[in-house]
Protein backbone atom coordinates (compact mmCIF):
# COMPACT_ATOMS: atom_id res chain seq x y z
CA UNK A 1 0.00 0.00 0.00
CA UNK A 2 -0.83 2.10 -1.51
CA UNK A 3 -1.49 0.44 -4.70
CA UNK A 4 -4.27 1.41 -7.78
CA UNK A 5 -6.62 -1.08 -8.44
CA UNK A 6 -5.66 -0.97 -12.22
CA UNK A 7 -1.98 -2.39 -11.18
CA UNK A 8 -3.18 -4.75 -8.86
CA UNK A 9 -5.64 -6.86 -11.29
CA UNK A 10 -2.88 -6.86 -14.09
CA UNK A 11 -0.11 -7.97 -11.56
CA UNK A 12 -3.18 -11.08 -10.28
CA UNK A 13 -4.15 -11.47 -14.39
CA UNK A 14 -0.36 -12.10 -14.87
CA UNK A 15 0.17 -13.84 -11.84
CA UNK A 16 -2.61 -16.07 -12.60
CA UNK A 17 -1.72 -16.68 -16.23
CA UNK A 18 1.58 -17.50 -15.27
CA UNK A 19 0.50 -20.29 -12.88
CA UNK A 20 -1.79 -21.77 -15.51
CA UNK A 21 0.63 -22.19 -17.76
CA UNK A 22 2.89 -23.66 -15.58
CA UNK A 23 -0.14 -26.16 -14.27
CA UNK A 24 -0.96 -27.09 -17.94
CA UNK A 25 2.64 -27.97 -19.24
CA UNK A 26 3.56 -30.43 -16.55
CA UNK A 27 0.25 -31.84 -16.75
CA UNK A 28 1.21 -32.44 -20.83
CA UNK A 29 4.40 -34.24 -19.06
CA UNK A 30 2.02 -37.05 -18.70
CA UNK A 31 0.45 -37.31 -22.03
CA UNK A 32 2.17 -38.75 -25.50
CA UNK A 33 6.05 -38.70 -25.02
CA UNK A 34 6.04 -38.69 -21.27
CA UNK A 35 8.66 -41.21 -21.52
CA UNK A 36 11.32 -38.18 -20.92
CA UNK A 37 12.25 -38.51 -24.81
CA UNK A 38 11.72 -34.61 -25.39
CA UNK A 39 11.46 -35.36 -29.34
CA UNK A 40 8.21 -37.79 -28.70
CA UNK A 41 6.46 -34.96 -26.70
CA UNK A 42 2.94 -33.55 -28.16
CA UNK A 43 2.44 -30.54 -26.61
CA UNK A 44 -0.65 -28.66 -26.58
CA UNK A 45 -4.10 -28.18 -25.21
CA UNK A 46 -6.17 -26.95 -28.71
CA UNK A 47 -9.22 -29.53 -29.88
CA UNK A 48 -6.90 -29.85 -33.22
CA UNK A 49 -3.55 -31.25 -31.31
CA UNK A 50 -6.10 -32.78 -29.07
CA UNK A 51 -7.64 -34.56 -32.18
CA UNK A 52 -4.26 -35.90 -32.95
CA UNK A 53 -3.37 -37.21 -29.70
CA UNK A 54 -6.65 -39.21 -29.54
CA UNK A 55 -5.79 -40.64 -33.25
CA UNK A 56 -2.41 -41.62 -31.77
CA UNK A 57 -3.03 -43.41 -28.57
CA UNK A 58 -6.06 -45.15 -30.80
CA UNK A 59 -3.72 -46.24 -33.71
CA UNK A 60 -0.56 -46.68 -31.55
CA UNK A 61 -0.96 -50.42 -30.55
CA UNK A 62 -1.88 -51.65 -33.78
CA UNK A 63 0.54 -52.43 -36.73
CA UNK A 64 -1.40 -50.33 -39.05
CA UNK A 65 0.76 -48.04 -41.68
CA UNK A 66 0.24 -44.45 -41.01
CA UNK A 67 -0.02 -41.32 -43.00
CA UNK A 68 0.97 -38.32 -41.52
CA UNK A 69 -0.31 -35.20 -43.97
CA UNK A 70 0.82 -31.85 -43.08
CA UNK A 71 2.68 -28.78 -44.10
CA UNK A 72 6.21 -28.78 -43.76
CA UNK A 73 7.23 -27.70 -40.22
CA UNK A 74 3.85 -28.75 -38.47
CA UNK A 75 5.59 -32.18 -36.72
CA UNK A 76 4.86 -35.00 -38.91
CA UNK A 77 7.87 -36.76 -37.76
CA UNK A 78 6.77 -35.82 -34.30
CA UNK A 79 3.37 -37.47 -34.27
CA UNK A 80 5.73 -40.91 -36.04
CA UNK A 81 8.03 -40.60 -32.62
CA UNK A 82 4.39 -40.40 -30.67
CA UNK A 83 3.68 -43.42 -32.41
CA UNK A 84 6.23 -45.38 -31.61
CA UNK A 85 6.83 -44.66 -27.95
CA UNK A 86 2.83 -45.40 -27.40
CA UNK A 87 3.33 -48.96 -29.76
CA UNK A 88 4.34 -52.12 -28.82
CA UNK A 89 7.77 -51.22 -30.91
CA UNK A 90 8.70 -48.90 -28.44
CA UNK A 91 12.21 -50.46 -27.26
CA UNK A 92 12.99 -51.45 -31.01
CA UNK A 93 15.01 -48.60 -33.21
CA UNK A 94 13.06 -45.66 -34.46
CA UNK A 95 14.59 -44.78 -38.60
CA UNK A 96 14.08 -41.95 -40.39
CA UNK A 97 14.75 -40.89 -44.16
CA UNK A 98 13.96 -37.71 -46.25
CA UNK A 99 12.95 -39.44 -49.59
CA UNK A 100 12.99 -35.94 -51.44
CA UNK A 101 15.92 -35.11 -53.48
CA UNK A 102 17.35 -39.09 -53.75
CA UNK A 103 18.35 -40.43 -57.13
CA UNK A 104 16.03 -43.41 -57.05
CA UNK A 105 19.32 -46.14 -57.42
CA UNK A 106 20.63 -44.28 -54.10
CA UNK A 107 16.83 -44.34 -52.80
CA UNK A 108 16.63 -48.08 -53.20
CA UNK A 109 20.07 -48.88 -51.82
CA UNK A 110 19.40 -46.89 -48.68
CA UNK A 111 16.36 -48.46 -48.08
CA UNK A 112 16.91 -51.97 -49.11
CA UNK A 113 20.77 -52.09 -48.68
CA UNK A 114 22.87 -53.72 -51.25
CA UNK A 115 25.13 -56.68 -52.06
CA UNK A 116 29.04 -56.20 -52.92
CA UNK A 117 29.88 -55.47 -56.81
CA UNK A 118 25.91 -54.13 -57.20
CA UNK A 119 26.81 -51.14 -58.83
CA UNK A 120 30.09 -49.02 -59.43
CA UNK A 121 31.06 -48.33 -55.80
CA UNK A 122 29.42 -51.42 -54.01
CA UNK A 123 32.68 -52.23 -52.63
CA UNK A 124 31.10 -54.01 -49.59
CA UNK A 125 27.93 -55.14 -48.44
CA UNK A 126 25.50 -52.76 -46.76
CA UNK A 127 22.48 -52.64 -44.63
CA UNK A 128 19.14 -50.97 -45.84
CA UNK A 129 17.14 -48.53 -43.55
CA UNK A 130 14.67 -51.95 -43.67
CA UNK A 131 17.19 -53.79 -42.11
CA UNK A 132 18.43 -51.33 -39.23
CA UNK A 133 14.71 -50.63 -38.69
CA UNK A 134 14.11 -54.45 -37.74
CA UNK A 135 11.36 -54.86 -35.11
CA UNK A 136 11.08 -51.20 -35.12
CA UNK A 137 9.52 -48.31 -36.27
CA UNK A 138 10.39 -46.99 -40.16
CA UNK A 139 9.81 -43.10 -40.66
CA UNK A 140 9.33 -42.39 -44.25
CA UNK A 141 9.39 -38.71 -44.96
CA UNK A 142 8.07 -36.84 -47.66
CA UNK A 143 6.97 -40.06 -49.65
CA UNK A 144 4.92 -37.90 -51.93
CA UNK A 145 8.98 -37.13 -53.91
CA UNK A 146 9.34 -41.02 -53.87
CA UNK A 147 11.06 -41.60 -57.77
CA UNK A 148 8.57 -44.06 -59.69
CA UNK A 149 10.94 -46.76 -60.03
CA UNK A 150 11.11 -46.82 -55.78
CA UNK A 151 7.39 -46.76 -55.31
CA UNK A 152 7.06 -50.35 -56.93
CA UNK A 153 9.55 -51.91 -54.91
CA UNK A 154 7.79 -50.13 -51.38
CA UNK A 155 4.61 -51.21 -52.76
CA UNK A 156 5.80 -55.32 -52.51
CA UNK A 157 7.36 -54.34 -49.24
CA UNK A 158 3.86 -53.31 -47.63
CA UNK A 159 1.46 -55.93 -49.77
CA UNK A 160 4.23 -58.97 -48.89
CA UNK A 161 6.03 -57.41 -45.86
CA UNK A 162 9.59 -58.94 -47.62
CA UNK A 163 12.25 -57.19 -49.51
CA UNK A 164 15.25 -57.98 -51.73
CA UNK A 165 18.91 -55.97 -51.52
CA UNK A 166 20.11 -54.56 -54.32
CA UNK A 167 22.38 -57.13 -56.45
CA UNK A 168 20.75 -59.97 -53.55
CA UNK A 169 18.73 -62.76 -55.00
CA UNK A 170 17.27 -63.78 -51.61
CA UNK A 171 14.31 -61.88 -49.91
CA UNK A 172 14.20 -60.68 -46.32
CA UNK A 173 11.32 -60.44 -43.85
CA UNK A 174 10.27 -56.38 -43.30
CA UNK A 175 9.49 -56.60 -39.66
CA UNK A 176 9.11 -52.94 -39.44
CA UNK A 177 6.29 -50.74 -38.62
CA UNK A 178 6.09 -48.00 -41.53
CA UNK A 179 4.87 -44.52 -40.90
CA UNK A 180 4.99 -42.22 -43.84
CA UNK A 181 4.72 -38.42 -44.37
CA UNK A 182 4.07 -36.01 -46.58
CA UNK A 183 2.75 -32.01 -47.75
CA UNK A 184 1.63 -33.12 -50.90
CA UNK A 185 -1.40 -33.40 -51.98
CA UNK A 186 -1.26 -37.08 -53.17
CA UNK A 187 -4.63 -37.46 -54.49
CA UNK A 188 -3.10 -34.90 -57.34
CA UNK A 189 -0.16 -36.54 -57.60
CA UNK A 190 -2.28 -39.29 -58.57
CA UNK A 191 -4.24 -37.90 -61.06
CA UNK A 192 -1.02 -35.98 -62.54
CA UNK A 193 0.83 -39.98 -62.49
CA UNK A 194 3.23 -38.89 -60.16
CA UNK A 195 2.29 -41.33 -57.59
CA UNK A 196 1.04 -44.76 -58.00
CA UNK A 197 -2.86 -45.06 -56.57
CA UNK A 198 -2.09 -48.53 -55.28
CA UNK A 199 0.71 -47.46 -52.98
CA UNK A 200 -1.60 -44.60 -51.83
CA UNK A 201 -3.90 -46.59 -50.47
CA UNK A 202 -1.45 -49.20 -48.65
CA UNK A 203 -0.13 -45.76 -46.92
CA UNK A 204 -3.03 -44.45 -46.79
CA UNK A 205 -4.53 -46.91 -44.29
CA UNK A 206 -4.64 -44.69 -40.61
CA UNK A 207 -4.29 -40.95 -42.15
CA UNK A 208 -3.25 -37.92 -39.01
CA UNK A 209 -3.56 -34.37 -40.38
CA UNK A 210 -1.11 -32.21 -38.12
CA UNK A 211 -2.31 -28.69 -38.41
CA UNK A 212 -0.23 -25.72 -39.01
CA UNK A 213 0.41 -23.17 -35.89
CA UNK A 214 -1.92 -20.70 -37.07
CA UNK A 215 -5.05 -23.19 -36.43
CA UNK A 216 -3.62 -23.67 -32.76
CA UNK A 217 -2.50 -20.19 -31.52
CA UNK A 218 -3.43 -21.46 -28.05
CA UNK A 219 -0.58 -23.31 -27.90
CA UNK A 220 1.90 -20.82 -28.20
CA UNK A 221 2.52 -20.11 -24.42
CA UNK A 222 3.19 -23.51 -24.47
CA UNK A 223 5.38 -24.19 -26.72
CA UNK A 224 7.13 -21.06 -25.47
CA UNK A 225 7.23 -22.18 -21.96
CA UNK A 226 8.60 -25.55 -23.59
CA UNK A 227 11.34 -23.83 -25.63
CA UNK A 228 12.62 -21.84 -23.11
CA UNK A 229 13.01 -24.34 -20.54
CA UNK A 230 14.69 -26.18 -23.23
CA UNK A 231 16.93 -23.20 -24.17
CA UNK A 232 18.13 -22.47 -20.59
CA UNK A 233 18.47 -26.39 -19.28
CA UNK A 234 21.08 -26.32 -22.61
CA UNK A 235 22.61 -23.18 -21.79
CA UNK A 236 22.83 -23.84 -18.47
CA UNK A 237 21.36 -20.36 -17.85
CA UNK A 238 18.34 -19.66 -15.23
CA UNK A 239 14.92 -19.71 -17.03
CA UNK A 240 13.95 -16.27 -18.30
CA UNK A 241 10.53 -15.19 -18.03
CA UNK A 242 8.35 -14.66 -21.13
CA UNK A 243 6.93 -11.36 -20.77
CA UNK A 244 3.25 -9.91 -21.92
CA UNK A 245 4.91 -8.07 -24.88
CA UNK A 246 6.93 -11.12 -25.97
CA UNK A 247 3.92 -13.32 -25.56
CA UNK A 248 1.85 -10.88 -27.56
CA UNK A 249 3.97 -10.90 -30.50
CA UNK A 250 4.31 -14.74 -30.43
Amino acid sequence: KPFHDHDLLQKLKQTVSHHRMRSELAALRRVVGASGDERAQLVGVSPSIERVREMISLVAPSESTVLVLGESGTGKELVARCIRALSNRKDGPFVAVNCAGLSAELLESTLFGHKRGAFTGAVSDREGLFGAAKKGTLFLDEIGETPLEVQAKLLRVLQERRYTAVGATVEQEADVRIVAATNRDLRQEIAEKRFREDLFYRLHVVPIAMPPLRERADDIPLLAEMFRGRAAARGKVPCPRIGDVALGAL
